[in-house]
C-alpha cells in the first residue's frame, strides 16, 4: 500500500466485500483489476467519441424551429458502435477490449479501414490505472474512487484535446464527488480541507483567467479548467493544489515547446490545459506531494 496512505488505510476501513477480495491471491486481484481496467476504458472511447456530439446535438435542439424534425436517438447506448468509414455494425467479438484491435490488426473487419490506436491506449491507460489503484490502496474502496477518479479524469483529457472543451456534465458530477468522498473520516483529506480545495482551485484559475485578460487582452484558459481544479481540490484538499498547477504548468510548456519544434502547431496556438491539470492530478493522487519534501 501507498507510504502516504499505509496508516489511514487500515483493515478497518474494508467493508464486506474489500475484506473477500482482499483473500484472494495477488495475481487474480491484480488481473481482475486490470481487466476490469480495459472495460472501463472501452465504454471511456465511447464516451469521449460520443458526448461532445451529443452535447452539440442538444445545443441545436434547443435552437430549432418547431417545424424542424427532431434528430434520430443518439446517446451512450444507441446507436450500436459502428465503422466510421463504411458503416458496419461490430459485433460482440469486435468489441473486446485491446484483443479486437490486435486480432484486427487495427483494421475495420469489413473495409480494412485502419483503426486509431487512441482506441486499445485508452483502455490500456485505463486499465493502468486500476492496477495503479489497487497497488496503492490495496483492496479497498478508496481504491475503487481513486480508480474512478483517473478515469474520469482521462475522459476529460481526451475531450478536452478533441474539443478544447471540458462539459460540465463531467467537471461538476466530480467535484460534488469529491466532497461527498471526503465526507467521512476514511478518505484522502478532511471535509474542511475538501471544501476549501474546491473554492481555492477554482478562484485562482478564475484570477489568473481575469489577469491574463487584463493584461493580453485574450482568454487565456475556458471556464472548464477552473471547474477541473476546483473538483481536485474537492478530491485532494487544497495543500496538494500548488503542486497539481506547478506540473500541469510545466507539463503544458514542455509539451507546447515540442510540439512548436516539431511542427505539429504553432506557437500562437492554444493549448488545451485540462489534460495537464488531469495529470497533475493523478501524480499527486499517487504519490502524494514530493514537491514539499523537496523544497522543504
Amino acid at each position: 500500500m501507498h507510504p502516504l496512505y499505509q496508516a489511514e488505510f487500515s483493515g478497518r476501513y474494508l467493508d464486506a466485500y474489500g475484506s473477500a477480495f482482499g483473500t484472494l491471491p495477488l495475481a487474480a486481484q491484480y488481473g481482475f483489476a486490470i481487466i476490469f481496467g480495459l472495460v472501463i476504458g472501452s465504454f471511456l472511447t465511447v464516451v469521449v467519441h460520443r458526448l461532445p456530439i451529443m452535447l452539440e446535438r442538444a445545443w441545436q435542439a434547443e435552437t430549432l424551429t418547431e417545424h424542424t424534425p427532431p434528430a434520430e436517438h443518439y446517446n451512450l447506448a444507441v446507436p450500436r458502435s459502428a465503422c466510421p468509414h463504411c458503416g458496419h455494425v461490430l459485433r460482440a467479438w469486435e468489441n473486446i477490449p485491446v484483443v479486437s484491435y490486435v486480432l484486427l490488426r487495427g483494421r475495420c473487419a469489413k473495409c480494412h479501414a485502419r483503426v486509431s490506436a487512441r482506441y486499445p491506449l485508452t483502455e490500456l491507460a485505463t486499465a493502468l490505472f486500476a492496477a495503479l489503484s489497487l497497488f496503492a490502496f490495496g483492496p479497498t474502496w478508496i481504491a475503487l474512487v481513486a480508480f474512478g477518479l483517473c478515469a474520469m479524469l482521462l475522459a476529460m483529457s481526451l475531450i478536452d484535446f478533441d474539443t478544447r472543451y471540458l462539459p460540465d456534465s463531467l467537471t461538476l458530477p466530480l467535484l460534488w464527488a469529491g466532497l461527498i468522498v471526503n465526507l467521512g473520516d476514511t478518505a484522502f483529506v478532511p471535509l474542511h480541507e475538501a471544501v476549501i480545495g474546491a473554492i481555492a482551485g477554482y478562484l485562482f484559475l478564475w484570477c489568473v483567467y481575469w489577469l491574463f485578460r487584463l493584461v493580453r487582452g485574450v482568454e487565456g484558459m475556458g471556464y472548464g479548467d477552473f471547474k477541473l481544479l476546483a473538483a481536485l481540490g474537492a478530491w485532494l484538499g487544497w495543500e496538494a493544489l500548488p503542486q497539481i498547477v506547478l506540473l500541469s504548468a510545466i507539463a503544458g510548456a514542455i509539451f507546447g515547446l515540442a510540439a512548436t519544434g516539431i511542427g505539429k502547431m504553432r506557437f500562437e496556438e492554444p493549448l488545451p490545459f485540462g489534460p495537464f491539470l488531469a495529470a497533475g492530478g493523478v501524480i499527486t493522487l499517487f504519490f502524494g506531494t514530493p514537491f514539499y519534501t523537496l523544497f522543504g
